[in-house]
């Protein structure tokens, strides 16, 4: 079965990381962490930001990034990047039956420019205003996410309010 699959590539505000954790948990994505982060990694930097869903969080952690490539050897990847010339909702996800990765670098800097090039077709960028540098990089996580979501037809998550029941409007 597909997955979605989330790679940070150094992470260094830990916040981030909390926010993208919660994301990860609630749309059943695996987080892909490569070090260095620029923060300890500790559960404590993230309780707040992750809404308590650290636990709920399926992630693994990576030494670099060729660790991370020899240990996964990921097909389906794509590079979000300020440099790509494309967004995402032109990539097709529908028919891939397999785990896509969607790849975020570091907030200062962004992803390695080799990793870039040598992936130019699989880029993509956010549509913003031509002086906009950038978007936080949670919020990129979440709107990358649902748009391979949204043509996955959200695999199996829930349409439906379950904890207050879904007439809860209607009471």
């Amino acid at each position: 079965m597909r997955k979605l699959n989330i790679v940070l590539f150094e992470p260094e505000i830990a916040a981030n990381v909390g926010a993208i954790m919660r994301t990860c948990a609630l749309i059943n994505a695996k987080l892909h962490l490569i070090e260095p982060f620029g923060f300890i990694f500790d559960k404590r930097n993230f309780t707040r930001t992750s809404a308590n869903n650290f636990e709920g969080c399926e992630f693994q952690r990576y030494d670099d990034l060729n660790s991370f490539f020899d240990s996964i050897k990921p097909l389906n990847c794509y590079f979000l990047t300020r440099y790509g010339k494309k967004p995402l909702s032109d990539f097709n996800f529908k028919n891939i039956d397999n785990d896509v990765y969607l790849f975020f670098g570091k907030e200062s800097t962004g992803l390695p420019l080799s990793l870039l090039k040598d992936n130019k077709s699989f880029c993509f960028r956010f549509p913003m205003v031509p002086t906009g540098r950038s978007l936080n990089i949670a919020n990129c996580v979440g709107i990358a996410s649902y748009e391979v979501l949204r043509q996955w037809d959200y695999l199996d998550l829930s349409f439906e309010e379950v904890e207050k029941g879904s007439d809860y409007l209607d009471r």
